[in-house]
């Protein structure tokens, strides 16, 4: 089976440089608390590393 990675916003956007607000919106988080199922794979992780001091990610059987 694919594994899908569930990805939650856990901290606030505000007076975060420009590029991690677009990695955000990117990944499809619009509020706090607010939860994405994504495939994984390579380019997901990046951004997930990318913004990885903001959001909380948990391994989910697709």
């Amino acid at each position: 089976m694919a594994k899908q990675l569930q990805v939650t916003l856990k901290r606030s956007l505000i007076g975060r440089p420009e590029s991690q607000k677009v990695t955000v919106q990117t990944l499809g988080l619009r509020k706090l608390h607010q939860s994405v199922l994504h495939q994984d794979n390579a380019a997901i992780r990046g951004m997930i590393n990318k913004v990885s001091h903001l959001v909380e990610v948990v391994e989910v059987e697709a």
